[in-house]
């Protein structure tokens, strides 16, 4: 197994235990939902639209195709509204999602299984195309995870599931992540550039979730400490990503800096060859006769 896939996977596996964790923090103390839903959901905002904007987008505008990956970012959020649509459900951010009409049992577990396993692919393909890349975009998706998985706990609840068991329809839900990206690990070597055409595809799955799921929520608070705090947690979120864009690429530009001395090293040990030596003397002398 390359480094690729063995650093994808582990993060797949990471983000599952991330969101699970959160559930169970909320199971175990059920006044969390209510104080630091909807900072998370700031946060989770902060992170998909630094991830985009920061990270992403330059990428992206790095390649000779940079017009193709722009209609691709669209054909992102158009998919996204798409599969929202047909599978008739959405993000619940809500602190009380029982005031709002949700599918019930089976289509939400459904819903939430399709939602992780094109996290999966989304993780995967960010790692073909660098691994700074695939770690942003696994905090953002794990930070996303988050509130969406404790509201997805919460309809599972309001839909009579007991708490034990929407545990285990999370969990297996959250598998599906892992299939996705082993799809995409598996396909990467027959299609040629898959991490360049999911690239623009993940940025308009993160757009479509931090401007129509996650934003409008915000909005609903009207209180003006609380609209603050939800602001700070939106800036927090943003700069995390900044400190990831500016620090990660510096340890690879140290990586060029280190290939780079090696091969003058390699020239230099090339020029006191000795074989190397007669050979330059050789063809002086015969420029000369």
């Amino acid at each position: 197994m390359n480094s690729t896939a063995l650093f994808t996977l582990a993060s797949v596996l990471i983000v599952s235990l991330i969101s699970i964790s959160g559930i169970l923090l909320f199971s175990l103390h059920r006044n969390f939902k209510d104080q630091w839903l909807l900072p998370l959901v700031s946060l989770s905002a902060g992170t998909l639209l630094g991830t985009v904007f920061l990270h992403m987008i330059p990428e992206m505008a790095e390649e000779p195709t940079f017009q193709n990956s722009l209609i691709l970012l669209l054909v992102g959020i158009i998919g996204s509204f798409v599969i929202e649509k047909l599978i008739h459900w959405r993000h619940c951010h809500h602190i009380h999602c029982d005031d709002h009409v949700h599918p019930m049992g089976l289509i939400n577990i459904i819903g939430d299984a399709a939602h992780n396993f094109i996290d999966g692919t989304l993780i995967a393909g960010s790692f073909l195309v660098s691994p700074e890349l695939g770690i942003t975009t696994t905090i953002a998706v794990a930070l996303h995870e988050i509130p969406q998985e404790i509201g997805d706990f919460a309809v599972l609840l309001y839909s009579g599931y007991s708490k034990k068991r929407a545990l285990l329809m999370n969990v297996l839900a959250a598998s599906t992540g892992v299939l996705g990206a082993i799809l995409v690990l598996i396909t990467s070597s027959s299609v040629e550039g898959l991490g360049d055409i999911l690239l623009p595809l993940a940025a308009g799955n993160f757009l479509y979730i931090a401007g129509v799921d996650l934003l409008p929520e915000l909005h609903k608070e009207t209180r003006f400490r609380n609209g603050m705090m939800q602001l700070g947690f939106l800036v927090v979120g943003i700069l995390i990503l900044y400190g990831l864009v500016t620090a990660l690429p510096h340890a690879t530009h140290e990586e060029s800096v280190y290939d780079a001395h090696y091969e003058v090293e390699g020239e230099q040990e090339e020029d006191h060859d000795p074989d190397h030596l007669f050979e330059t003397e050789e063809n002086d002398s015969i420029v000369t006769s």
